[in-house]
């Protein structure tokens, strides 16, 4: 299933000065080192595709503007891994909040949500998982889930070290709760927004014949497949809208790893949560568009009669991405949840 992504606005806007985000209203061995900051002087990290530039979503240009590397020691890797994130700018009272991505996405897709956030004075992280994203990968690490894992809570461990509330959309939703399961010690709690959790890794595509993979892959990232991924999270936005939403969706697949790196995560049999959902002892919020035509709401409702604590919002005329079209009330909800009050 295709997940999509997006990205963040001019530099922190207020809340008042954050009026639309698209057409939608949004309320108030070596490690190396300084290769990985990101555009000090207002412009884009020099990491990034150069087609950044063409981008017209000014939330999006102003996260992109924000991106950097930071240097991760993992056991399967001689050197470092210069991984892609957004860092807070403020460290709050609370534990940090850790935005994940969908499949196949970046830390872009939270450009609306992100500076909300900040706003509510939360400490905020967007992360890129291994393999997707903008981290370099130039040689390339194994990007399967066991790697996906270890990456994050290596991350973790270096950079955050306090417990989180990890979100996770879609996707997302499955990286989160494989990652609480195997570190519980470093989740206080889980958000997991229109959760795809109940998909049985990448089933017949992981014994794809190379050659036929690859193909499926160069098609994943064409402007005719990821605009469909538009269409279907989206209702009522322009064509010119979903014509730059899909160029900030395909970024990172621009980078030259990309298609090794998702033959990799393919081919290892990918993300199956099933078992471990009734493990989860962390208290979770689950969040769903009312209009989501890529996870079932009966999946939604499943999940939340299968967790041991959990409770569920929905968000009315909203659909797959509620951080990006509804960035208010997923802000209000995770800013609610993460101080302890989400009745």
């Amino acid at each position: 299933m295709l997940a999509f992504k997006l990205g963040s606005p001019p530099p922190l806007p207020s809340l008042t000065q954050a009026k639309k985000c698209g057409r939608f209203g949004v309320f108030a061995g070596k490690c190396k080192t300084g290769a990985g900051t990101a555009g000090s002087d207002g412009g884009f990290p020099p990491f990034l595709p150069k087609e950044i530039e063409k981008i017209k979503d000014p939330f999006a240009r102003s996260l992109a503007q924000r991106i950097e590397r930071l240097p991760v020691k993992v056991g399967f890797s001689e050197s470092c891994i210069m991984s892609s994130c957004v860092k807070p700018l403020i460290q709050s009272e609370t534990n940090p909040v850790v935005l994940l991505h969908c499949f196949d996405s970046s830390c872009l897709e939270w450009r609306c949500t992100y500076p909300l956030l900040e706003e509510a004075g939360l400490e905020v992280w967007a992360i890129d998982v291994l393999g997707w994203g903008f981290s370099d990968l130039e040689r390339l690490p194994p990007c399967d889930v066991a790697s996906k894992r270890h990456h994050l809570y290596q991350l973790w461990n270096s950079h955050i070290k306090r417990p989180m509330i990890l979100v996770g959309p879609s996707l997302g939703a499955a990286v989160a709760i494989d990652f609480a399961v195997n570190y519980p010690e470093a989740v206080e709690k889980l958000v997991l927004i229109n959760a795809s959790v109940y998909a049985e890794g990448t089933g017949a595509l992981a014994r794809l014949p190379r050659s036929v993979a690859y193909a499926g892959v160069y098609l994943l990232k064409s402007i005719p497949l990821r605009l469909y991924a538009n269409i279907l999270a989206f209702n009522g936005i322009s064509l010119a809208t979903s014509l730059d939403w899909t160029n900030v969706g395909r970024l990172h697949c621009l980078l030259p790893w990309w298609e090794d790196a998702t033959i990799n995560f393919m081919s290892s049999g990918g993300y199956n949560v099933i078992a471990q959902i009734n493990q989860l002892k962390q208290k979770s919020l689950l969040i769903c568009g009312e209009c989501d035509q890529i996870v079932n709401y009966k999946q939604v409702v499943r999940l939340h009669c299968e967790l041991q604590d959990a409770i569920m919002r929905l968000i009315p005329d909203c659909g797959h991405l509620p951080h990006v079209d509804k960035p208010s009330s997923v802000a209000k909800l995770i800013a609610e949840f993460s101080q302890g009050d989400c009745h």
